[in-house]
């Protein structure tokens, strides 16, 4: 990647707010609603928000303009973050993401394109995911379509057979529209993901599978903003980014803990959390 990051200093300040905005929003939903996956939730905010707010090409207000940029969320337990940034992205209003979990909501546990403007595919089997986005690609590509397929899966959803028949198929196909994030937060729901079933060497394994592979820190916005570049000018490949992330990531007690993989909050770590973001926010010059 080049030395030098294009992200501009405005840029950076917006994406760092909008963090911690959408942080809050997680943190509010699984209080109300009670129950929720804030762990994976909080490792992989600062990849959908360079997303959804710096580079794909997307109408909120027509969810399904032709020519938009698609997203797959195939760790679909971490539906609360991509609700947040949805609804801040203008998809849909605010006060649904109050809704969470309640009897009649649209913003279930788990993903629903059919209730909720934005959403592209229904998640929450892992694993299922890949294959879907790397179908998109295709299919975008018979079309004649310019524009570009971008997904998130986890490491313990890569424990899965599927995820690597989908990366074999996408390699042979050479789909180069096609834009994977992995985000290593390196736990899944009951340990580390190295002591229940290892999947190193990760990076090399994606290499050996024909994808261009990029490692990056995943809460660092300049080396996520430059991976997709290098990406967009790299073709004949699909692209896989290799995000080293934290589980909880913003929330102090709940860093690096499996227990928060999924795990409701009481309401003394509920305004504990709030009080570490309005700090995080205050740091930043903003959020709300």
């Amino acid at each position: 990647m080049r030395s030098k990051s294009s992200l501009s200093g405005s840029d950076l300040l917006q994406l760092q707010q909008r963090a911690v905005v959408i942080r809050k929003h997680v943190i509010d939903m699984l209080y109300s609603g009670g129950s929720g996956h804030p762990g994976g939730c909080l490792s992989a905010v600062e990849i959908l928000a360079t997303l959804y707010f710096q580079t794909m090409k997307l109408r909120p207000e027509e969810p399904l303009w032709l020519q938009r940029d698609r997203f797959v969320l195939s760790k679909g337990h971490a539906a609360p973050l991509l609700y947040a940034v949805l609804a801040e992205a203008g998809f849909f209003p605010l006060e649904w993401l109050k809704t969470f979990q309640k009897n009649g909501t649209r913003l279930q546990k788990h993903l629903d394109m059919h209730k909720v403007p934005g959403v592209e595919v229904s998640t929450g089997s892992l694993a299922q995911g890949l294959s879907v986005a790397a179908g998109m690609a295709l299919a975008d590509r018979i079309d004649g379509l310019d524009r570009s397929v971008y997904a998130l899966i986890g490491d313990g959803e890569s424990q899965e057979g599927q995820i690597w028949e989908a990366a074999l198929a996408a390699a042979q196909l050479k789909l180069d529209r096609l834009i994977v994030f992995l985000d290593q937060n390196r736990l899944q729901v009951d340990g580390w993901v190295e002591e229940i079933n290892s999947l190193e060497p990760l990076a090399d394994k994606w290499r050996a599978f024909r994808w261009h592979v990029l490692e990056i820190d995943g809460h660092d916005f300049h080396q996520i903003h430059d991976a997709l570049e290098e990406a967009h000018q790299h073709s004949g490949a699909p692209h896989l980014i290799l995000a080293h992330t934290t589980k909880g990531k913003g929330i102090s007690f709940m860093e690096n803990r499996f227990e928060w993989h999924s795990k409701a909050l009481s309401e003394d770590q509920y305004h504990q959390a709030l009080d570490e973001l309005d700090q995080a926010a205050a740091a930043v010059g903003g959020g709300r």
